[in-house]
């Protein structure tokens, strides 16, 4: 049987999981980058978009007056003024995300810049009215803004890891 199994040829290797997973993530990685930039940048567009709208300017009102960071702009603006200001700010911050096409300098400021902008609406949690519903106990959030204000979490998550990601490109040139 020895013999019979030496003289067989040897059976063509097959690639195991590990490797199969590797070419995969080649381009699964480069994907899922391009797709975080690109999903921050179009979400900041279309937040800022709505910043320069009335409605949006108003439905700012309950969180920013309330908030002990950026009250105080309401003294020195209109609440249409503020609003368009955060409008343009969004609309910097999403361009220079973007940029990251261009340089990773760019996106690294945009990623320090935009988890700024998340833990300030974070805060908005703390500050402001009705964000907890005291009758349903711990953890119980409103809908508005409870709720609206939670996926911060998740952006300001996003925004760090660009940051991070754009910084490490740097400092690995």
């Amino acid at each position: 049987m020895s013999y019979i199994a030496t003289q067989l040829p040897a059976p063509r290797a097959v690639s195991s999981w590990r490797d199969q997973a590797e070419d995969l993530l080649a381009y699964a990685e480069p994907v899922s980058r391009a797709g975080l930039y690109v999903s921050l940048a179009v979400i900041y567009a279309w937040f800022a978009g709505m910043k320069f709208t009335q409605y949006e300017a108003n439905g700012l009102v309950p969180l920013v007056e309330n908030s002990p960071l950026v009250g105080w702009f309401y003294a020195l603006l209109s609440v249409r003024g503020f609003s368009t200001f955060l409008g343009l700010v969004e609309l910097s911050i999403g361009l220079l995300i973007a940029l990251r096409l261009a340089s990773p300098i760019f996106s690294a400021a945009g990623g320090v810049l935009s988890a700024g902008l998340f833990v300030t609406t974070l805060s908005f949690m703390i500050s402001t009215p009705d964000v907890v519903v005291p009758e349903l106990g711990f953890p119980a959030i409103s809908v508005a803004p409870g709720q609206f204000l939670l996926k911060d979490v998740g952006l300001f998550a996003a925004s760090f890891w660009v940051f991070v990601d754009s910084l490490k490109t740097i400092i690995r040139k």
